[in-house]
């Protein structure tokens, strides 16, 4: 299937910062495509939002916390084809949040030190994320 083909899929990603400015990493879970995979918690954006507001949606129920529209600061962004769709996913940091990030989904959490990212096995499209984060970080 070539590039013109494939359905645009639009996620939003969080590289989620704490106080020591490690970054929270969520374990894809069995039975989701790329299972074991970590990647920055986020999720698809839904007909009728913008990025940030599927951003703070998904963390709230991903997650379990709080955050608003201008603690999100876009960072970068990922182009990447799969097989069967193309993702754009927009990363933005956030620095301030209420609540302590939970797995509320069944999906492990780690904190990280960014230049500690690239230990973690991760789908393809993060991956190339990692270094924006090890120069800002």
């Amino acid at each position: 299937m070539n590039g013109a083909q494939r359905r645009l899929l639009l996620v939003s990603a969080c590289a989620l910062v704490d106080a020591d400015g490690r970054v929270l990493l969520a374990q894809r879970p069995t039975g989701k495509s790329l299972a074991g995979l970590w990647e920055f918690p986020g999720g698809k954006v839904e007909a009728g939002e913008t990025p940030e507001l599927a951003l703070i949606r998904e963390l709230e129920e991903e997650l379990g916390i709080v955050t608003q529209v201008a603690c999100l600061a876009p960072l970068t962004f990922a182009s990447h084809s799969y097989d069967d769709f193309h993702l754009l996913m927009p990363l933005f940091i956030c620095r301030r949040y209420e609540g302590q990030p939970q797995g509320r989904e069944g999906q492990a959490l780690k904190w990280v030190r960014p230049r500690d990212l690239r230990s973690y096995p991760m789908p393809p499209a993060d991956e190339p994320l990692i270094a924006h984060l090890v120069d800002l970080l």
